[in-house]
Protein backbone atom coordinates (compact mmCIF):
# COMPACT_ATOMS: atom_id res chain seq x y z
CA UNK A 1 0.00 0.00 0.00
CA UNK A 2 1.38 3.02 -0.87
CA UNK A 3 -2.00 5.41 -1.28
CA UNK A 4 -4.41 6.26 1.61
CA UNK A 5 -7.57 7.26 0.33
CA UNK A 6 -9.57 8.93 2.89
CA UNK A 7 -13.49 9.43 2.41
CA UNK A 8 -14.27 12.39 5.20
CA UNK A 9 -12.15 15.15 6.10
CA UNK A 10 -13.01 16.12 9.62
CA UNK A 11 -10.92 15.72 12.60
CA UNK A 12 -10.30 11.74 12.30
CA UNK A 13 -9.82 11.99 8.89
CA UNK A 14 -7.61 15.01 8.78
CA UNK A 15 -5.41 13.37 11.51
CA UNK A 16 -5.38 10.08 9.69
CA UNK A 17 -3.93 11.84 6.81
CA UNK A 18 -1.00 13.51 8.70
CA UNK A 19 -0.04 10.21 10.40
CA UNK A 20 0.12 8.44 6.92
CA UNK A 21 1.98 11.34 5.65
CA UNK A 22 4.72 10.63 8.41
CA UNK A 23 5.00 7.30 7.32
CA UNK A 24 5.64 7.97 4.00
CA UNK A 25 1.91 6.88 2.48
CA UNK A 26 0.55 9.08 -0.23
CA UNK A 27 -2.90 10.33 0.26
CA UNK A 28 -6.42 11.56 -1.42
CA UNK A 29 -8.75 12.85 0.85
CA UNK A 30 -12.26 14.04 -0.02
CA UNK A 31 -15.12 15.66 1.88
CA UNK A 32 -18.81 16.23 1.32
CA UNK A 33 -18.37 19.71 -0.08
CA UNK A 34 -16.16 18.92 -2.73
CA UNK A 35 -12.28 19.35 -2.97
CA UNK A 36 -12.02 23.16 -3.50
CA UNK A 37 -13.10 23.31 0.03
CA UNK A 38 -9.84 21.19 1.06
CA UNK A 39 -7.09 24.07 -0.12
CA UNK A 40 -6.23 24.93 3.48
CA UNK A 41 -5.88 21.13 4.68
CA UNK A 42 -3.84 20.32 1.81
CA UNK A 43 -1.31 23.32 1.84
CA UNK A 44 -0.61 22.50 5.23
CA UNK A 45 -0.26 18.52 4.37
CA UNK A 46 2.17 19.08 2.03
CA UNK A 47 2.79 17.54 -1.55
CA UNK A 48 2.13 14.05 -1.28
CA UNK A 49 -1.69 14.80 -0.47
CA UNK A 50 -4.10 15.85 -2.60
CA UNK A 51 -7.69 16.63 -2.75
CA UNK A 52 -10.65 14.60 -4.60
CA UNK A 53 -13.95 13.81 -5.13
CA UNK A 54 -15.26 10.92 -2.76
CA UNK A 55 -15.29 8.79 -6.03
CA UNK A 56 -12.11 9.85 -6.77
CA UNK A 57 -10.41 9.33 -3.21
CA UNK A 58 -12.45 5.83 -3.54
CA UNK A 59 -11.01 4.93 -7.29
CA UNK A 60 -6.91 6.43 -6.18
CA UNK A 61 -6.37 4.76 -2.27
CA UNK A 62 -5.04 0.96 -2.41
CA UNK A 63 -6.55 1.15 0.92
CA UNK A 64 -9.61 3.58 2.06
CA UNK A 65 -10.90 5.22 5.35
CA UNK A 66 -14.78 6.20 5.57
CA UNK A 67 -14.61 8.60 7.99
CA UNK A 68 -17.90 10.42 7.85
CA UNK A 69 -20.74 10.80 9.72
CA UNK A 70 -23.02 7.03 10.32
CA UNK A 71 -26.30 8.69 8.78
CA UNK A 72 -23.64 9.76 5.97
CA UNK A 73 -22.76 6.36 5.40
CA UNK A 74 -25.06 5.02 2.03
CA UNK A 75 -23.34 7.89 0.38
CA UNK A 76 -19.95 6.36 0.03
CA UNK A 77 -19.34 5.35 -3.64
CA UNK A 78 -19.73 1.41 -4.00
CA UNK A 79 -18.27 0.07 -7.21
CA UNK A 80 -14.45 2.39 -6.81
CA UNK A 81 -14.15 0.31 -3.66
CA UNK A 82 -14.94 -3.22 -5.35
CA UNK A 83 -12.17 -5.64 -3.76
CA UNK A 84 -10.06 -3.34 -1.78
CA UNK A 85 -9.92 -2.79 2.12
CA UNK A 86 -12.26 0.01 3.89
CA UNK A 87 -11.45 0.78 7.28
CA UNK A 88 -14.62 2.31 8.96
CA UNK A 89 -14.00 4.91 11.82
CA UNK A 90 -17.74 5.16 12.17
CA UNK A 91 -19.30 5.50 15.58
CA UNK A 92 -23.46 5.35 15.71
CA UNK A 93 -24.58 8.55 17.45
CA UNK A 94 -28.26 8.72 17.41
CA UNK A 95 -28.85 12.07 18.30
CA UNK A 96 -26.96 13.43 15.49
CA UNK A 97 -27.97 10.51 12.92
CA UNK A 98 -31.39 9.38 13.86
CA UNK A 99 -32.54 6.36 15.56
CA UNK A 100 -31.80 3.10 14.09
CA UNK A 101 -33.49 0.04 15.58
CA UNK A 102 -31.35 -2.35 14.63
CA UNK A 103 -28.24 -0.60 16.60
CA UNK A 104 -30.71 0.21 19.26
CA UNK A 105 -31.75 -3.20 19.68
CA UNK A 106 -28.45 -4.99 19.32
CA UNK A 107 -29.57 -6.48 15.57
CA UNK A 108 -26.55 -5.13 13.68
CA UNK A 109 -23.46 -3.00 13.85
CA UNK A 110 -22.45 0.50 12.57
CA UNK A 111 -19.26 -1.34 10.05
CA UNK A 112 -21.69 -4.69 9.36
CA UNK A 113 -23.53 -2.13 7.92
CA UNK A 114 -21.00 -0.71 6.03
CA UNK A 115 -20.36 -4.06 4.88
CA UNK A 116 -23.89 -4.64 3.67
CA UNK A 117 -23.29 -1.11 1.55
CA UNK A 118 -20.32 -2.34 -0.17
CA UNK A 119 -20.63 -5.90 -0.45
CA UNK A 120 -17.56 -6.43 -2.65
CA UNK A 121 -15.14 -4.67 -0.02
CA UNK A 122 -13.55 -5.37 2.68
CA UNK A 123 -14.45 -3.77 5.72
CA UNK A 124 -12.43 -3.49 8.92
CA UNK A 125 -13.46 -1.35 11.46
CA UNK A 126 -10.30 0.89 13.13
CA UNK A 127 -9.40 4.40 14.75
CA UNK A 128 -13.29 4.72 15.78
CA UNK A 129 -12.89 4.66 19.75
CA UNK A 130 -9.55 7.00 19.95
CA UNK A 131 -9.61 10.92 19.93
CA UNK A 132 -8.67 12.51 16.74
CA UNK A 133 -5.54 14.31 18.65
CA UNK A 134 -4.25 11.27 19.68
CA UNK A 135 -3.96 9.87 16.40
CA UNK A 136 -0.76 12.09 16.54
CA UNK A 137 0.46 12.63 19.39
CA UNK A 138 -0.39 9.13 21.35
CA UNK A 139 1.44 6.73 19.41
CA UNK A 140 4.76 5.33 20.86
CA UNK A 141 7.17 2.82 19.67
CA UNK A 142 6.87 -0.78 19.56
CA UNK A 143 7.64 -2.47 22.73
CA UNK A 144 7.36 0.89 25.08
CA UNK A 145 6.10 -0.01 28.19
CA UNK A 146 2.24 0.93 28.50
CA UNK A 147 1.95 1.31 24.71
CA UNK A 148 -1.78 2.09 23.89
CA UNK A 149 -3.66 -0.31 21.87
CA UNK A 150 -6.20 0.58 19.54
CA UNK A 151 -9.19 -2.31 18.36
CA UNK A 152 -9.90 -3.56 14.85
CA UNK A 153 -12.79 -6.04 13.70
CA UNK A 154 -13.44 -7.89 10.35
CA UNK A 155 -14.95 -10.73 8.91
CA UNK A 156 -11.45 -10.43 6.48
CA UNK A 157 -8.40 -11.63 7.71
CA UNK A 158 -6.15 -9.44 5.08
CA UNK A 159 -8.64 -6.10 6.15
CA UNK A 160 -8.10 -6.82 10.17
CA UNK A 161 -3.78 -6.62 9.04
CA UNK A 162 -3.61 -3.63 7.32
CA UNK A 163 -5.20 -2.18 10.08
CA UNK A 164 -3.00 -3.66 12.61
CA UNK A 165 0.04 -2.50 10.58
CA UNK A 166 -1.30 1.05 10.08
CA UNK A 167 -1.43 0.96 14.07
CA UNK A 168 1.64 0.00 14.25
CA UNK A 169 3.48 2.45 11.89
CA UNK A 170 1.26 4.88 14.16
CA UNK A 171 2.81 3.50 17.43
CA UNK A 172 0.24 1.35 18.37
CA UNK A 173 -0.65 -1.88 19.72
CA UNK A 174 -4.17 -3.92 18.02
CA UNK A 175 -6.45 -5.90 19.43
CA UNK A 176 -8.24 -7.31 16.84
CA UNK A 177 -11.89 -8.24 18.23
CA UNK A 178 -12.91 -10.75 15.49
CA UNK A 179 -15.47 -10.26 13.31
CA UNK A 180 -18.10 -7.03 12.46
CA UNK A 181 -20.75 -9.01 14.28
CA UNK A 182 -18.57 -8.27 17.24
CA UNK A 183 -17.45 -4.59 16.81
CA UNK A 184 -20.01 -3.41 18.99
CA UNK A 185 -17.29 -4.03 21.93
CA UNK A 186 -15.94 -1.12 21.15
CA UNK A 187 -18.67 1.14 20.88
CA UNK A 188 -20.09 4.31 22.72
CA UNK A 189 -20.88 3.92 25.62
CA UNK A 190 -18.46 0.62 25.82
CA UNK A 191 -15.60 0.36 28.50
CA UNK A 192 -13.23 0.44 25.76
CA UNK A 193 -14.47 3.54 24.15
CA UNK A 194 -12.20 6.48 24.07
CA UNK A 195 -10.04 5.16 26.72
CA UNK A 196 -6.05 5.27 26.61
CA UNK A 197 -5.28 1.15 27.67
CA UNK A 198 -2.72 -1.00 26.82
CA UNK A 199 -3.18 -4.27 24.95
CA UNK A 200 -4.09 -6.47 28.09
CA UNK A 201 -6.71 -3.52 29.65
CA UNK A 202 -8.42 -3.21 26.23
CA UNK A 203 -8.97 -6.84 26.18
CA UNK A 204 -10.31 -6.57 29.29
CA UNK A 205 -12.77 -4.07 28.84
CA UNK A 206 -13.78 -6.02 25.12
CA UNK A 207 -14.87 -8.12 28.11
CA UNK A 208 -16.38 -6.33 30.50
CA UNK A 209 -18.97 -4.79 27.32
CA UNK A 210 -22.50 -5.51 27.64
CA UNK A 211 -24.79 -4.83 24.59
CA UNK A 212 -28.47 -4.19 24.19
CA UNK A 213 -30.90 -6.93 23.66
CA UNK A 214 -32.55 -7.47 20.71
CA UNK A 215 -36.15 -7.31 21.00
CA UNK A 216 -38.24 -10.51 20.45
Amino acid sequence: MTTLGIIGAGHIGSQVARAALANGYQVVIANSRGPETLSALIEELGPRARAATAAEAAAAGDVVVVTVPFKAYASIPVEPLAGKVVIDTNNYYWERDGRVPALDEGRATVSGLLQEHLPQSRVAKGFNHIMAKDITTGGAPAGTPGRRALATSSDFEDAAAVVARLYDEFGFDTVNVGPLDESWRVERDQPAYVVPQTRDELVANLARAERPAAAA
